[in-house]
């Protein structure tokens, strides 16, 4: 199962405002336009982790 798997993208939200999250396909990022914030993803594996973000504001 990769991120680009649409079972699990459509799982997959911010772990700080609980809305979906959009695949960034120029970054390869996760990003949260709620929270104003991209989650890396590392090795195909998705870092929620608010703290490892870049924030897009």
């Amino acid at each position: 199962m990769t991120i680009d798997d649409p079972w699990l993208r459509d799982r997959l939200v911010c772990p700080l405002t609980r809305v979906p999250l959009r695949r960034d396909p120029a970054t390869g990022e996760l990003v949260s336009e709620a929270a104003g914030l991209a989650y890396p993803v590392r090795n195909g594996v998705p870092v929620l982790i608010v703290e490892e973000a870049r924030a897009i504001r």
